[in-house]
């Protein structure tokens, strides 16, 4: 195994169905149709690497059997992706040292603000996260990780290339827009996980459209689509897409 991904959650900041079992267009049958909110785990054969804490962190660690972690990335701190820090409390306590956070530096001061207690400790709780700016470029492990900022309403959000021995998983959620860094990043990568959020255009998400056309330009080998919300039927997407563009589903894994 080179790399290996695991979709934790691939739905959009209210999940699928969102509260009051509202399902939009998504047949509530399907259980690839329940989505929890966005977060991915990469690994290799000796690192662990978790993209985002989202709130639904917990029962996406106990439904995937992840019981470590080397690592965290934090696209950015908007809720959805930030709010289930707590749950990496057990991950320390069974590491016994603070879990390595990383996030780009205007976003790592908003979550040490926010979330002083995980970083900093509080009385006779220990710090469970050690604060790490993420640079455009680390390695952690074995793993090498490169990273854009991308638009993403009134802020930017990291996106994020993964790479080992010969292998790549790009991964761009909550952006907006495309820039010709973004392009640069994920070009060529072998699998690509990409934000898809609805058909109709929305300010600070991308749509199905420019999803499309960011994979037509970057040609990826394999594409899935993630923070979708109920309006995004799987087995509807899986029918129409191309065969190297697929819909994701949580708990969908791939080595490559």
């Amino acid at each position: 195994m080179a790399l290996k991904l695991t979709i934790l959650g691939c739905g959009t900041s209210s999940g699928v169905p969102r509260i009051g079992n509202d399902w939009g267009d998504c047949d509530p049958s399907e259980p690839k149709n329940r989505r929890t909110r966005v977060s991915i785990l990469v690994e290799s054969a000796t690192t662990r690497i978790l993209v985002d804490t989202s709130p639904d962190l917990r029962n996406q660690f106990l439904d995937n059997d992840i019981t470590y972690i080397d690592a965290v990335i934090w696209t950015h701190d908007h809720a959805d992706h930030c709010h289930g820090i707590d749950d990496l409390r057990p991950v320390f306590q069974q590491k016994r040292e603070p879990i390595a956070g990383y996030a780009r530096p205007f976003a790592l001061k908003s979550l040490k603000q926010r979330f002083a207690y995980a970083f900093e400790g509080h009385k006779f709780y220990p710090s469970i996260c050690q604060a790490m700016a993420l640079d455009h470029d680390v390695k952690i492990g074995d793993i090498a990780v490169r990273t854009v900022d991308q638009p993403h309403g009134a802020i930017t959000s990291a996106g994020l290339r993964f790479e080992h021995d010969g292998r790549s998983v790009a991964y761009a959620t909550d952006f907006g827009e495309v820039t010709p860094e973004m392009r640069t990043l994920y070009q060529g990568c072998d699998l690509f996980v990409v934000d898809a959020l609805r058909d109709r255009p929305h300010p600070t998400h991308a749509h199905l459209d420019m999803t499309l056309a960011l994979i037509d330009e970057v040609r990826p080998t394999l594409s899935l689509l993630t923070h979708m919300d109920n309006s995004m039927d799987y087995n509807h997407l899986d029918a129409i897409l191309p065969d190297h563009i697929r819909p994701a589903h949580d708990g969908y894994t791939k080595e490559i």
